[in-house]
């Protein structure tokens, strides 16, 4: 607890030395947030331990409620300079950030931006960021649906590095460049010496449609076996209606087979979600995927065929507040193999039904 009021301590301090250093022409602002979201989940192949499937990160525990999310951030905006502090804490933390030093699990966000053009938007931003690939994020009321998709689970939710970017001054073009600790990394890989790279292009050619383009270009492993991974995610968001929107989205990766192979192991994942905004209190979503990973690059699972599965979902949600959201979502997965497991047996399908309320503010 201690480090924490530290951190907190040190950030402080640097808000009120960048507040006060501020022109007087420019006002400074700090601003606090916080969000939390509870679930229960009932996964019909009742797994004894309580934790479900090993390709999945959020909404992972069985007939038990838990707490998916619960995130602190502050958030400082100035002209030229802009830094937020994020801790969190739930499942998704202990799942996601299982591979991090302690002291860095309960991290969501810490960086720094600063801008360097005085009349365009350009920054520089540094540190632990959300990831720059992806139609979703960890904050569930953000979101489509109520759990993430294969592709989501299954691609980083976070990054650490630096990052250069643009935005139109009439705001429909967003462009980036990033270098990277590596896949879904705040520490790097024990005896990793390799930098990843990155990109993103978004174009928003009006207030109902959104294309965007991201990259990740690096290796993740260990000098001594090195295998170059190229992944690209593409999404188109519509607006279609007052009342109706849909998302459609394609994630391909391809990593060498063997270091220094001009061979490579592919995996992709087509996405449609869809949602019905039936009033200010009530929606209705769903989706429609699927995941090929044959020689298990992501996904693992021993089998001849690999990871090759389809995933549908349907939810509804109710909105209790402006502020507070419930939602229910029933899931099914079908695959090739028999890849999920059931007791002491495997099962080529898997189906659960997920409630969550989510408050913040």
């Amino acid at each position: 607890m201690k480090k924490y009021l530290f951190i907190g301590a040190i950030f402080g301090t640097f808000l009120s030395k960048a507040q006060s250093s501020d022109s007087l022409k420019t006002e400074s602002k700090v601003t606090f947030s916080a969000y939390a979201e509870l679930f229960y989940t009932y996964d019909f192949n009742e797994p004894g331990d309580h934790l479900r499937q090993n390709f999945l990160y959020s909404y992972n525990r069985h007939n038990e409620l838990n707490l998916n999310l619960g995130l602190i951030k502050a958030n400082y905006q100035s002209e030229n300079v802009r830094a937020n502090l994020a801790l969190m804490g739930g499942t998704y933390a202990q799942d996601n950030m299982a591979a991090e030093q302690n002291a860095l699990r309960y991290i969501n966000e810490a960086n720094v931006g600063i801008k360097i053009s005085k009349n365009k938007n350009l920054w520089i931003d540094a540190g632990i960021v959300p990831s720059h690939i992806g139609w979703e994020s960890a904050i569930g009321k953000d979101n489509i649906n109520l759990t993430r998709s294969f592709a989501a689970e299954n691609s980083p939710y976070f990054e650490t590095g630096a990052k250069i970017s643009y935005t139109s001054d009439n705001g429909k073009w967003f462009l980036s460049g990033l270098v990277l600790n590596g896949w879904q990394r705040i520490a790097k890989v024990k005896e990793n010496q390799s930098i990843s790279f990155g990109h993103q292009v978004t174009y928003k050619p009006n207030d109902k449609v959104t294309l965007n383009s991201s990259s990740f270009i690096g290796n993740d492993k260990a000098k001594d076996n090195k295998r170059m991974r190229y992944f690209h995610d593409l999404y188109g968001s519509f607006q279609l209606t007052d009342q109706f929107s849909a998302l459609l989205g394609f994630d391909i990766g391809a990593e060498q087979k063997t270091k220094g192979s001009e061979q490579y192991n592919i995996w992709y994942s087509p996405n449609v979600q869809a949602k019905y905004q039936v009033n200010n209190k009530w929606a209705l979503a769903g989706r429609l995927e699927y995941y090929n990973d044959k020689n298990g690059v992501i996904i693992s699972t021993g089998t001849p065929n690999g990871f090759q599965t389809f995933g549908y979902s349907l939810n509804v949600d109710y909105a209790v507040f402006k502020n507070v959201v419930f939602r229910t979502e029933a899931r099914g997965f079908t695959s090739k193999d028999a890849v999920f497991a059931k007791n002491d047996d495997f099962r080529k399908g898997n189906f659960f039904v997920t409630t969550s309320l989510s408050v913040w503010f």
